[in-house]
């Protein structure tokens, strides 16, 4: 089973005020002329998938921005040992959060139990992988191409 992004909640960043973004079944762009605003929507995903962050992110005039990914049908093996070593329990969504300070500081929680940003960085290279158009990585992280494979063959205990 793959991980699924269904929603992604982000209050007070760059331009956004508050905005909850809904991801249905399926395959979901994200298009739009230059300046609509995607590249927030993928720098606030990444502060919640533990990425640096900026506090030029935080919106004028506020002093916290949060943002809140949350997933579903989360199976991966490597994922699941990496929660129980934390003693996290995942059953049937994982919602990753961050909290960014104008002084720089964050929080991080996964399902409201509070991580370092390392963990949740972690976490979040195990659940999405961000490529753009002038990204010369190729697809796909090889330290996850084996269990996406697995995955898709129905393989994993083998």
């Amino acid at each position: 089973m793959f991980e699924m992004l269904v929603g992604l909640s982000i209050r007070d960043i760059v331009l956004i005020d508050s905005i909850d973004l809904e991801f249905k079944k399926g395959f979901c762009v994200l298009t739009g002329e230059t300046g609509a605003g995607k590249s927030i929507l993928l720098n606030a995903l990444g502060l919640a998938l533990g990425e640096r962050a900026d506090v030029g992110l935080i919106r004028i005039g506020s002093d916290t921005a949060t943002v809140s990914a949350e997933f579903i049908d989360i199976f991966s093996d490597s994922l699941s040992a990496i929660l129980e070593e934390q003693g996290i329990s995942c059953t049937d969504s994982l919602i990753l959060r961050r909290i960014l300070r104008a002084d720089g500081r964050s929080r991080a929680f996964i399902n409201d139990v509070l991580v370092s940003v390392n963990f949740l960085r972690k976490c979040g290279e195990n659940l999405v992988e961000i490529h753009g158009q002038q990204d010369g990585r190729g697809l796909l992280m090889q330290s996850t191409h084996r269990s996406l494979l697995d995955s898709y063959g129905g393989l994993e205990n083998l």
